[in-house]
């Protein structure tokens, strides 16, 4: 098995990101690995083109990345304080390609994301950005499963 010294986690701020974080930490810990965290700021609502009103819904998802976020940044205090060394990267733009470029100029080993059950809301949200990363990455991914709940309308 290959020894891993930059290990980066990808958040999507959802309430699911926490498990590949977690998995982030341990591996970072088991090969004494430097660990980055990166998130990407994307915002779906300032896309050209749409003329529903979607403000109900953009305070809805700017709620959810600030709980989530604060969850994270929980984490990332706690795992510190054990002597962790994180290093928190915050992005803006297309999630994919702010990704690819991270992996390259930080020389990451391994890449971890969240497979999410990809729905319309999610796709939306963060786009298709799993698919074309496997093609395009240049080092290992780990992907963390995370069953969600059902959801309810």
């Amino acid at each position: 098995m290959e020894e891993y010294k930059r290990i980066l986690v990808v958040s999507r701020m959802s309430k699911y990101c926490r498990e590949a974080v977690h998995y982030g930490v341990s591996l970072a810990r088991k090969y004494d690995a430097e660990l980055s965290i990166l998130h990407v700021v994307h915002n779906p609502f300032g896309l050209e083109g749409w003329n529903l009103p979607m403000v109900s819904l953009e305070q809805e998802y700017k709620k959810l990345l600030e709980e989530t976020k604060a969850d994270l940044d929980r984490i990332i205090r706690e795992e510190k304080a054990k002597g962790l060394s994180i290093k928190e990267l915050i992005k803006n733009g297309d999630p994919t390609e702010e990704v690819l470029k991270t992996v390259k100029e930080e020389k990451i080993d391994l890449l971890i994301l969240l497979a999410h059950e990809e729905w319309r809301l999610e796709h939306f949200l963060f786009g298709r950005s799993n698919e074309e990363l496997v093609r395009r990455m240049p080092c290992s991914i780990l992907f963390v499963k995370n069953e969600p709940k059902a959801v309810r309308w």
